[in-house]
């Protein structure tokens, strides 16, 4: 009897994402197993048995106000600074 990893791996080249991306309906599990072809696996997706999950959010909300903060001069004092004075700004530039 084929188990749940099959119809998984089958669900998430159907639909063309990664495994962790495929969510397996927990109270349709026996369904799930007896489903050892991808046409019973596209049934499943059909009937919201196997659906895909949404991406995760990554907010670039805190990077924005990082570099507000660093527009207004902020977050650049000494113990942020890499590199000699000259390698930072040369003073043949400046010349």
């Amino acid at each position: 009897m084929p188990s749940v990893k099959l119809a998984k791996r089958l669900a998430a080249s159907i639909l063309k994402c990664g495994e962790n991306a495929v969510y397996l309906d927990p109270s349709e599990t026996n369904e799930i197993t007896v489903a050892n072809s991808r046409q019973s696996v596209r049934k499943l997706i059909k009937s919201k048995v196997i659906l895909k999950r949404a991406p995760t959010v990554h907010s670039r909300a805190r990077a924005n106000l990082w570099n507000d903060a660093k527009k207004k001069g902020r977050h650049t004092g000494t113990g942020k600074r890499i590199g000699t004075k000259e390698s930072r700004m040369p003073t043949a530039v400046i010349w």
